[in-house]
């Protein structure tokens, strides 16, 4: 008999503020202690050295977690030039030190980024990455000394904004498709200077239809979760609970269909059928029960016009 995982049966979306120096998982860990949650995943690793918007899945909300996996993503970032490191960023240890160009204009860097980092590129991911070669981490085959070939990737810039050029350091903005390392970016337009770059401020700044303005910090986090004086824990569950979005929220995107009562039995049986309400409705659908007082999961209508179960949620 399986065992009954430890914590509480809750659902929904949390959009934390990664703090800078600690893990995407650690950081997962901390959240769902703090909601005392059964389930939970993120969607979406941010390196140790970034910070910013960590959408964290609880419960049901886990089975959706992939829509924001590949979602795009927007980033502020600061690149310090005149040094190469092996991480491409500032955790790394420095492997070459060039000079700045003294006459670099903020026109010559902005004409790089149009030509190089617009639309679909090629990248090569960094060597210190969570890629996987063989079911091995990129980055612990690197602190072996093991050598190995990064293939490159295909990803696309969206839009990329030169923000400030100070004398050795270049702000940017960046909105790309999921894969993108801001990192490899960074890395080639040190190159492309001839002085060499690397990151040393990485912020997310939006995942999806998700954005910073919404998010919250792990101190504001543990702050709602301390008990008040004589506070029963309800209570605290409650005040937790109201800061999470819905555990469809992760799929806001898709339109939503409404099912009649037989439909909803139908649907939790495994059946496939032509949907009332379903209209000129087809592909991805959310689905609900009539007026939206309950979230089934996800279905899909084919060319056939017939609704099919795809992930549904559990109503355990």
């Amino acid at each position: 008999m399986a065992r009954k995982p430890k914590g509480r049966s809750i659902s929904g979306l949390f959009l934390l503020d990664k703090p800078q120096g600690l893990s995407s998982n650690s950081a997962l860990q901390r959240v769902k202690r703090l909601f005392g949650a059964a389930k939970a995943g993120h969607t979406g690793a941010l390196d140790p050295l970034a910070t910013g918007l960590l959408p964290v899945c609880l419960g049901e909300a886990t089975k959706f977690s992939q829509y924001l996996l590949d979602s795009d993503k927007r980033y502020l970032t600061t690149a310090k030039l005149g040094q190469r490191t092996d991480t491409c960023d500032a955790e790394g240890e420095v492997t070459e030190e060039k000079p700045v160009p003294q006459d670099l204009t903020p026109e010559q860097v902005e004409a790089l980024l149009l030509e190089h980092f617009s639309g679909e590129i090629e990248q090569v991911p960094p060597v210190y990455s969570a890629l996987k070669l063989n079911g091995q981490p990129l980055y612990k085959l690197a602190r072996q000394g093991i050598e190995v070939e990064v293939k490159p990737r295909q990803v696309r810039i969206h839009e990329i904004k030169l923000l400030a050029l100070r004398e050795d350091e270049v702000d940017l903005e960046i909105f790309c498709s999921k894969g993108t390392y801001i990192r490899s970016i960074v890395e080639d337009l040190g190159l492309l200077l001839g002085c060499g770059a690397h990151v040393t401020v990485l912020r997310r700044l939006q995942t999806g239809p998700f954005h910073a303005d919404q998010m919250m910090t792990l101190e504001q986090l543990q702050s709602l979760a301390e008990p008040r004086a004589d506070e029963a824990e309800n209570s605290i569950h409650q005040r937790l609970d109201a800061l999470l979005l819905p555990a469809w929220s992760p799929v806001a995107q898709l339109p939503a269909l409404e099912l009649t009562a037989e439909e909803v039995d139908r649907m939790r049986v495994g059946q496939r059928f032509r949907a009332a309400n379903a209209g000129s409705l087809s592909g991805e659908l959310r689905l609900f029960s009539e007026g939206q007082t309950e979230f089934m999961g996800i279905g899909e209508i084919g060319t056939d016009g017939v609704l099919r179960a795809k992930r549904l949620v559990s109503t355990n």
